[in-house]
């Protein structure tokens, strides 16, 4: 039983026991003062008669009409004269009856009436000895209507009294059911605060559980700061603060390999002529330039979301950008460049640039030989410019706009849509999931989603893709009862739409089942720049029973702080911090603590783009709860 129902039933004990009491103890005050009332007017009654049967010398005739006289008025149950000697001379007696007393009440509750007695003379001879009773009806009437009075005025009290009771439970109920709700939040992995109850003992319990919370959040600020260090360590050139070469050649190779990843493109610059910047300038000087160099270059792509750039050695950066950003970015980086770089080159050309334009299943090396090709022609050159370089594929020759739209439109319309699957498993080979990216049926050829993703945000139909690969999810769980889990990532453009939101939701409830073998998807770069739509999506979907989490994850692992209070069930770690693990010490250390804090959120933690068995055998002695990737296989049953 609940404290609150004890509380509760120890106030309705009481309230009854008081009850009891009060109407017992009233009634039966109220009875003996009737009955000492009735003892009373019986006495003074029967003096009165006795003095006036004293004071007339009258017979037995006179005596008999008095009484009656007096008796029929009603007001008295027996009256009786006896002579002097014992012998009756008339005896009156009433039939006690009341219409307004119930018969129950008056046997529950007999009035003891003392008789009055009193003497009439003659002269000095006594004649007889009245006795009188006076009627107990009114009494009895007196007493009911009291105790009905009694019982109405108790009930009332008690009703203000429950009221005030109730109003004084919700005001210990209401901070009580906070704390155990932040209790049960900690449990959970979520450290949320609470207001200060105004109940000086809960007060004190609020405070101190507030505190914990204060302390739990600055312990994990200050190991997500320590990590973010270790991460950048890890990942990026000492000097500049760029992401370093092997950091950059990892993302360039998962993006290539990854099916939802999108169209890009890949830039190399490289400044001119370092070595003589430097005999002239001295290291000092030159360190100060190069940094120059990548504060331009990161203010040339501050604006363009999960955009990459990297100092990949002495002379050369690297750029990873969206295929449709390519030429704008590159054109304002070069004349950024040509001006910032003004006080520490006076003449002859500042940078060249080498342009390649990639999408999924392109091969590395090919992409790496033609972009340094690009880049030598632009040196040739002798001045400060962009050269493109040749189109591996030239089926992936960009379309307009207009174009993209009525192919993606007629895929929509003939349902040629299907999802891919890659499996995710744990490290004993279980599959955990299917990873699920849409694919779509343009010109007679099976697309990835990332030919077409990017052209979708651009005409605005994220959502309708979206709800498309929602869809198709749910049918094929909804027809394979065997599956044991599908993954199927989202655009974060979609939370913007709130239909797609509300439709989602709808779909999840009416199809429960499926639903709690759905893992739904995110990335993060997505998440963070949509964040407010985003954690409005996560509360729709409580209690649909789906998972929620975040793939891509740790490029933007400064700001992890923003993930304390959101309920996610899983995080993807991006490739790039994967690749070659096995080799990567600095990446190791990151990764094993972003593990600790992941699991302390509740958090399972998988790896994405595990291409080899020593990858794999890393990840496990690090606490990774599973992978995906090329190097991932579904052992056999």
């Amino acid at each position: 039983m609940s404290m609150y129902r004890q509380i509760w039933l120890s106030l309705i004990l009481t309230a009854l026991l008081s009850l009891a009491g009060g109407l017992f103890a009233s009634t039966f005050s109220v009875r003996a003062y009737l009955e000492d009332q009735l003892r009373m007017k019986n006495t003074d009654n029967a003096t009165s008669l006795a003095l006036a049967l004293s004071q007339r010398n009258i017979g037995t005739i006179e005596i008999k009409l008095a009484v009656t006289s007096l008796f029929d008025k009603g007001y008295y149950d027996l009256i009786r004269v006896v002579d002097a000697s014992g012998r009756e001379i008339i005896s009156r007696k009433a039939l006690t009856n009341s219409d307004d007393t119930p018969s129950w009440f008056m046997q529950s509750l007999p009035l003891t009436v003392v008789p009055g007695i009193a003497h009439f003379n003659n002269g000095w001879n006594q004649v007889g000895t009245i006795t009188l009773v006076s009627n107990t009806r009114f009494a009895y009437k007196a007493l009911w209507e009291s105790t009905l009075a009694l019982i109405g005025a108790l009930v009332f009290t008690s009703l203000v009294g429950g009221w005030l009771g109730t109003l004084v439970l919700r005001r210990i109920k209401a901070p009580l059911n906070a704390v155990i709700a932040q209790a049960q939040a900690i449990t959970a992995h979520h450290f949320i605060t609470i207001p200060e109850s105004t109940v000086p003992e809960l007060r004190q319990l609020t405070s101190a559980m507030n505190s914990t919370v204060l302390l739990l959040k600055k312990m994990f600020a200050d190991e997500a700061q320590r990590l973010e260090l270790v991460r950048l360590e890890a990942n990026s050139d000492s000097l500049t603060k760029l992401a370093n070469r092997l950091s950059f050649m990892a993302q360039l190779q998962a993006t290539l390999e990854m099916e939802d990843s999108y169209a890009g493109a890949l830039v190399l610059v490289k400044i001119a002529d370092l070595g003589a910047i430097n005999k002239r300038l001295g290291r000092t000087e030159t360190d100060n330039f190069l940094k120059s160099v990548a504060v331009t270059m990161s203010k040339a792509v501050a604006v363009v979301p999960n955009a990459l750039v990297a100092r990949l050695n002495g002379a050369d950066f690297g750029l990873l950008l969206p295929l449709s950003e390519a030429h704008p970015i590159t054109d304002q980086l070069l004349d950024a460049l040509v001006l910032e770089t003004s006080a520490y080159i006076q003449s002859g050309p500042v940078a060249f640039i080498g342009v390649g334009k990639f999408s999924y299943g392109v091969n590395l090396a090919s992409l790496m030989m033609q972009v340094d090709a690009a880049l030598a022609g632009a040196e040739a050159q002798g001045i400060s410019c962009i050269r493109d370089a040749a189109s591996l594929k030239s089926d992936d020759a960009p379309r307009s706009n207009e174009e993209w739209s009525k192919l993606i439109y007629h895929a929509i319309e003939n349902q040629e849509t299907k999802l891919g699957s890659f499996p995710l498993t744990d490290f004993a080979g279980k599959l955990l999931h299917s990873e699920c990216p849409l694919r779509l049926r343009l010109a007679h050829e099976w697309l990835p989603a990332g030919s077409f993703l990017s052209v979708a945000e651009r005409l605005g139909m994220s959502s309708t893709l979206d709800t498309i690969a929602i869809t198709l999810g749910i049918d094929e769980l909804n027809m394979n009862r065997e599956i044991v889990g599908l993954a199927i990532n989202l655009s974060a453009r979609s939370l913007e739409d709130g239909t797609f939101c509300e439709y989602i939701r709808a779909m999840l409830l009416a199809n429960p089942k499926a639903a709690r073998r759905l893992w739904i998807e995110f990335p993060e770069y997505g998440a963070y720049a949509h964040f407010a739509a985003f954690n409005e999506f996560l509360n729709k979907m409580a209690g649909t029973g789906c998972r929620l989490g975040l793939e891509h994850f740790g490029r933007q692992f400064s700001k992890i702080g923003l993930l304390q209070d959101l309920k996610l069930d899983y995080l993807k770690v991006d490739v790039s911090f994967i690749r070659d693990i096995n080799n990567n010490q600095g990446n190791q250390v990151f990764l094993k603590g972003l593990i600790g804090i992941g699991h302390n959120f509740g958090m399972q933690i998988f790896a994405e783009g595990v291409a080899s068995p020593d990858e794999l055998i890393t990840l496990a002695q690090l606490g990774f709860d599973g992978a995906t990737g090329p190097g991932v296989k579904v052992a056999s049953m």
